[in-house]
């Protein structure tokens, strides 16, 4: 399909979704045809969409980046969440060339020493496993909601990816963390002990702290840039698309 076709379809698809639920949402999407992945973090409104899509035996394919750098903790939800959906998380990890030819050039921990080092980082983790996780997809459905940061504040329900032709799904676009945690509670959903410690948004156990109180969502990751819409790459067309390749 041309990127026209596609940039159209979007267009239309993003119209539809903003009348449904978020049942409603994911079952279209699962009605379209192709090849829907969804990418997850194992974050709490991830586990929403995870918890929706094993209840309703939805085919779409449920994918992590498993970057070797994660909590303990997320790591156990992963078979926790597997265990209560029956469903099976496939994991999309590094490759160890990258990794060590990363460690050569700036250090393991290199990460904290320059933008550039840590764009480098994800993408030898996170960008280049989310293309094999992506190959020959036709739908990307992630948890991106406007209120995790400036960054996303302007999430539609569905877009074109230009980078990898592609329709990208936010089907919690409109869903604030109120709406999240309810959810969650109302439905019994497994979640990450690290939220309750102060951690909306996890990442990387080296690359993740907890917030303060008034701080926005995501504060909490890449804490020392002093950029606020601070991004790895994966949803944000920056430098470590570059460093990916």
């Amino acid at each position: 399909m041309t990127a026209i076709n596609l940039i159209d379809q979007a267009d239309t698809l993003n119209r539809q979704l903003a009348a449904l639920d978020l049942a409603g949402r994911l079952s279209l999407v699962a009605g379209l045809g192709g090849h829907a992945v969804f990418t997850t973090s194992l974050g709490i409104e991830d586990q929403v969409i995870t918890a929706e899509i094993g209840n309703h035996r939805l085919p779409i394919e449920v994918a992590t980046l498993q970057t070797g750098r994660l909590f303990p903790e997320t790591l156990a939800l992963i078979n926790e969440t597997e265990a209560q959906y029956d469903l099976h998380i496939v994991r999309y990890e590094p490759e160890q060339a990258d990794i060590n030819a990363y460690a050569e050039k700036y250090g393991l921990n290199g990460f904290y020493e320059s933008v550039e080092a840590r764009h480098a980082c994800c993408g030898v983790r996170k960008l280049k496993p989310l293309a094999r996780a992506l190959s020959g997809a036709t739908i990307w459905v992630t948890g991106l909601r406007r209120g995790q940061s400036a960054n996303r504040a302007d999430t539609p329900y569905a877009e074109y990816d230009p980078e990898r032709n592609l329709i990208k799904v936010n089907p919690l676009a409109d869903w604030d963390i109120d709406a999240i945690r309810a959810y969650v509670a109302d439905n019994s959903v497994p979640v990450n002990p690290l939220h309750a410690r102060g951690y909306p948004s996890i990442g990387c156990e080296p690359c993740t702290r907890a917030i303060k109180p008034g701080e926005p969502e995501r504060a909490g990751r890449w804490w020392w840039e002093n950029d606020e819409k601070r991004e790895c790459g994966l949803h944000v067309h920056e430098e470590a698309a570059v460093a990916a390749q």
